[in-house]
């Protein structure tokens, strides 16, 4: 019999607040431990609560940008769990009544386009952080660290709508891709900031039932997510192949070996036992301020590429890339603004810069050449003021000093030659020097003429013209 996966995912997304979703405590990583807390994230008697607006704001904006109803009321409930990086015995997040329901998203997956639809997006407060040390039973220890504790999150639920490992990979990077754009998560998933849960059953193909799933927690790499559910998908196949059945639990991923061991049965809505926090009123969104979030956000990713492509003419390939982040695209219309033509800006931009970038280790938030320098360096292009090949070593002083280019050429004397007169004395100079190749040349074998130019460029230390070069060398090579 032949199986199909079926997968769903559970996203949890840190907001990116200052402070903490229910009080005033910093949400930044990396303080000592224990550093961020206060009675109200550790739960202490008699304290109360209060919502931190800014985490709102944000929640509606990934709801938003997720294609969900952002519902006008939504409730806040207790959680009741208790493990030891929870210092209340209950998390507040949402249940019954979250913040937006019924979106879609589309996004592009190795196979092509695809949709997943959105069940929910609930806000909740982040757990603390359990650390251990040693191995043994007589020298384990446990130390926990309540800074996380109350960090603002979503949780955005998926449909069951994806039906390959790679697939909910693409997905992930979308949505993070997305977020981070939003300025709504900053997308570090080896700080925790964003994790994802994925639910997975596997069902004969042409059937509508769903099998019996397993959830694998804290996945925090696309890659660990594909290769947790290749795993996930593979087991739960041979468990029915061999006559069995697939049990309801939680598993985890050991990186390790790529497997994905149990770690305990999964537990139900019921064993939590929510309720309405009483602490907590319910959280009234009105159209307006809807209205204010829409207003407030940048144009989307794809939005933004569809208009690359059709207002500057670029490939969808360019509009692709220049559109990985927001701030790229945001460098790229600054560049054309400045004057730049918008295919050369683009190629600049994913050759030359990406590369020194990324050897730099910087991306392009840190780059030390501006929009408006590019568009200088492609303008003494154009006007024919430097080659294309000197342009390359203008370019990379321009990322070691950030100088405009104009500066540079000046004070190097890069200014390219273009007087016929002194290309056709370096011509005359490089073919009274290379007697056998101009005989082979005329000869008939006119692959000699390449050779012939790379010597006129090299005697013009690379600043002549090279189409003046080409043009001139021939008429002398055949008027001879």
């Amino acid at each position: 019999m032949t199986y199909e996966a079926v997968i769903g995912l559970e996203i949890h997304a840190q907001l990116q607040t200052a402070t903490k979703i229910f009080c005033g405590c910093s949400t930044a990583f990396g303080a000592p431990p224990n550093a961020n807390v206060c009675p109200v994230c550790l739960g202490f008697p008699g304290v109360l609560p209060v919502l931190n607006r800014a985490a709102v704001d944000l929640a509606i904006k990934a709801s938003l940008a997720l294609g969900c109803r952002v519902n006008e009321t939504s409730v806040f409930a207790r959680k009741n769990y208790f493990y030891p990086d929870l210092p209340k015995g209950y998390q507040i997040s949402q249940y019954e009544q979250p913040i937006a329901s019924a979106g879609l998203v589309e996004f592009a997956g190795p196979d092509g386009p695809r949709r997943v639809q959105i069940t929910r997006v609930h806000m909740e407060e982040d757990a603390g952080k359990s650390l251990h040390e040693g191995f043994a039973d007589s020298d384990r220890k446990t130390y926990l660290d309540y800074n996380r504790a109350g960090t603002p999150l979503v949780e955005i639920v998926t449909e069951p709508d994806l039906r390959s490992a790679s697939d909910a990979a693409a997905f992930f990077e979308h949505l993070r891709s997305m977020l981070v754009w939003l300025g709504v998560n900053d997308g570090n998933m080896e700080e925790g900031s964003l994790r994802c849960d994925a639910n997975v059953s596997v069902r004969p193909v042409g059937t509508t039932t769903l099998g019996t799933k397993a959830e694998v927690k804290n996945l925090n790499s696309f890659r660990f997510l594909q290769k947790a559910l290749e795993y996930e998908i593979e087991r739960q196949i041979d468990v029915l192949h061999e006559g069995g059945r697939v049990k309801q639990e939680t598993r985890l991923f050991d990186s390790a070996t790529g497997h994905t061991v149990s770690m305990r049965s999964k537990e139900e809505a019921h064993d939590y036992r929510y309720f309405p926090d009483p602490d907590l009123p319910a959280l009234i969104v009105g159209a307006a301020r809807v209205d204010a979030v829409r207003a407030s956000m940048p144009e989307l990713p794809d939005a933004r590429r569809r208009r690359f492509v059709a207002q500057y003419g670029l490939p969808d390939y360019d509009a692709a890339q220049l559109t990985q982040t927001r701030a790229m695209s945001e460098f790229f219309e600054a560049a054309v603004a400045a004057g730049a033509g918008p295919k050369a800006a683009s190629n600049w931009m994913m050759g030359e810069m990406a590369r020194l970038l990324k050897d730099g280790g910087k991306d392009i938030n840190g780059s030390p050449v501006t929009p408006a320098q590019l568009a200088g360096l492609v303008a003494l292009i154009d006007k024919g003021t430097i080659s294309g090949a000197i342009a390359k070593g203008v370019f990379e002083t321009m990322m070691a000093t950030g100088r405009d280019a104009d500066a540079i050429v000046a004070a190097e004397g890069l200014t390219q030659i273009d007087d016929e007169g002194q290309i056709l004395g370096i011509i005359a100079d490089v073919i009274a020097k290379n007697p056998d190749a101009v005989a082979t040349y005329r000869s008939g074998k006119t692959a000699t003429f390449g050779f012939l130019v790379g010597q006129a460029m090299k005697a013009a230390a690379g600043k002549a013209n090279p189409k003046r070069v080409n043009e001139l060398l021939k008429r002398a090579l055949e008027t001879a």
